[in-house]
C-alpha cells in the first residue's frame, strides 16, 4: 500500500502502459492488434484514438470481446469521455472516481492526446492510508466540499435541473386544492375537519420524508436494486407506518374527541391518519425506486413528487372518509 501526496501532478502517478485502439479498425482486427503487441498490463478498457493520437472514445473490454468481429469499433466505443487533464492533481482525479466510479482515468494532454491513464487503486490506497490513520472523514469532507465547488454550475444550468421537478409540488399543490374544492359541502358543514387538515397533512408528509431519507440512503449504498429488494422493502417499511400511524392516529384522535366531543370525528381522525401515515411511509419508499429503475436521480426528483403524493392522497383518504361517515 502507498500513500500519495494529494497536491502532487497527476503525470507522477499515471502509467504509460496502456493499450491503444485506431478508430477505424474492425473488433477483429482491434483484437489481432492486441496479440500482435502482446501488452504486458493490466487492460480495463481499450483507448480509441484517430489517426493523430487524440482520444476518441473509450471501449470496455467486454463489449470488445463479446462483439461480432466485423463491427466497427467506432460504433463500440462510449464516446462520454470522462478524463483529466495533464496540469490536474492526484485529488482532482480521486474526485473523478468518487463522482463516476471508474476503474482507470486517462490522462489528455492540451491537444486531447492521451499521454497517461492513472488506475483507481490510487484512490483505494488513499482511502485505505488514510483510514489506518483515522483521517478519512476529513478526506471525505474535503472531496465532499470540492465535488461541491465542481458541481455548482451556472445558474441558468440549476435551473434548468432543479425546477421541472419543483413543477410535481405546483401540481400537488393545484390538485390538492381541487380536491378540497370537491369536498367543500362537507368542509363548510363540519368546519372541525379544516381545522384539521394541516396536522393531517404535516404527519403525512414528515412520515413519507423519513422513509424517503432512508430510501435514498440504501440507494446510495447499493448502485442497483433489484424488484426483489424493493418488495422487500416495503414489506419491512409497512410495518412500521403502521405503528406511526397507528401512535399519531391516537393523539390527534383523541385531541379531536376533546375539541369537538363526537366519537365519529375522532374515529375519522384516527382511521384517516392511520391510512394516509402508512401510504406515505411506502411513498417514501417506492418513489426512489421507481426513479431508479427508469434512470432518473432520486436524490432530486424524489422529494417534490413523493410531497405531492402523499399530500393528494392524505386529503383523499381524510375528506373522503369524512364525507361517507359524516356527511
Amino acid at each position: 500500500m502507498k500513500h500519495y501526496n494529494l497536491d502532487d501532478n497527476i503525470l507522477l502517478h499515471a502509467r504509460t502502459d496502456f493499450v491503444r485502439i485506431g478508430v477505424s479498425l474492425t473488433v477483429e482486427q482491434a483484437i489481432d492488434y492486441v496479440r500482435e503487441t502482446q501488452p504486458e498490463c493490466r487492460i480495463v478498457y481499450f483507448y480509441v484514438v484517430d489517426s493523430e493520437g487524440v482520444l476518441t472514445g473509450v471501449l470496455p473490454t467486454r463489449r470488445l470481446l463479446m462483439s461480432p468481429p466485423d463491427t466497427p469499433v467506432k460504433s463500440l466505443m462510449l464516446t462520454r469521455l470522462i478524463s483529466v487533464p495533464e496540469t490536474a492533481t492526484l485529488l482532482d482525479a480521486c474526485e473523478l472516481f468518487v463522482m463516476h466510479r471508474l476503474l482507470a482515468l486517462p490522462v489528455l494532454d492540451g491537444a486531447g492526446r492521451i499521454v497517461g491513464v492513472v488506475d483507481v487503486e490510487i484512490y483505494t490506497d488513499e482511502i485505505t492510508h488514510l483510514a489506518h490513520k483515522e483521517e478519512s472523514e476529513d478526506f471525505f469532507q474535503l472531496i465532499g466540499v470540492r465535488l461541491a465547488e465542481v458541481r455548482q454550475a451556472s445558474v441558468a444550468k440549476v435551473f434548468r435541473n432543479r425546477f421541472p421537478w419543483l413543477l410535481c409540488n405546483v401540481a400537488g399543490g393545484l390538485l390538492a386544492a381541487l380536491i378540497a374544492g370537491l369536498f367543500q359541502e362537507t368542509l363548510d358543514k363540519i368546519v372541525a375537519l379544516a381545522l384539521f387538515v394541516p396536522v393531517v397533512l404535516a404527519l403525512a408528509e414528515s412520515v413519507s420524508i423519513q422513509s424517503l431519507s432512508l430510501s435514498l440512503q440504501a440507494h446510495h449504498s447499493k448502485r442497483q436494486r433489484g424488484v426483489r429488494e424493493v418488495v422487500a422493502s416495503l414489506f419491512r417499511e409497512l410495518p412500521v407506518g403502521l405503528a406511526l400511524g397507528f401512535s399519531c392516529a391516537v393523539l390527534v384522535g383523541g385531541a379531536g374527541w376533546l375539541w369537538s366531543r363526537e366519537l365519529a370525528f375522532s374515529l375519522v381522525l384516527l382511521a384517516s391518519i392511520l391510512l394516509s401515515v402508512a401510504t406515505a411511509a411506502i411513498l417514501g419508499l417506492l418513489v426512489p425506486a421507481v426513479l431508479r429503475m427508469i434512470q432518473t436521480d432520486p436524490r432530486i426528483a424524489s422529494g417534490p413528487i413523493t410531497l405531492a403524493l402523499t399530500d393528494i392522497v392524505t386529503l383523499l383518504v381524510y375528506l373522503g372518509l369524512a364525507t361517507r361517515v359524516l356527511g
